[in-house]
């Protein structure tokens, strides 16, 4: 598939996005959902998760909350996640995401991307 992003020796796509000034978020979750407080921006696409333990994870709207039965998430992995439908927009669009610890607590740390 072709891509505009620079590939690695291997011919494979490195993300290759910048991080957003003034776009940092960082969730204390503990085995009860938190989310954060301030919205996504509404240019921004993806979004980089780390977390310091597992946690589950969801993305939604700024009701959106975690449960156990949601997507499991490790801790130590920097990984990035696509919150928009694409470039049509027409599907739904994540504003905020919300976490829950597996168990004891968990820095979360999220940053969008440009």
């Amino acid at each position: 598939m072709p891509t505009l992003l620079p590939t690695d020796a291997d011919n494979n796509p490195i993300p290759a996005l910048r991080l957003k000034s003034g776009a940092a978020h960082s969730i204390a979750a503990t085995t009860t959902s938190a989310r954060n407080t301030t919205a996504f921006n509404a240019a921004t696409k993806v979004v980089s998760l780390y977390a310091t333990a597992p946690v589950y994870v969801r993305f939604g709207d700024s009701t959106v909350t975690a449960a156990a039965t949601d997507h499991y998430f490790p801790e130590g992995f920097y990984y990035d996640f696509a919150i928009s439908s694409g470039s049509n927009n027409k599907g739904a669009r994540a504003s905020h995401v919300a976490v829950m610890a597996v168990t004891g607590t968990a820095s979360v740390y999220i940053s969008e991307k440009e």
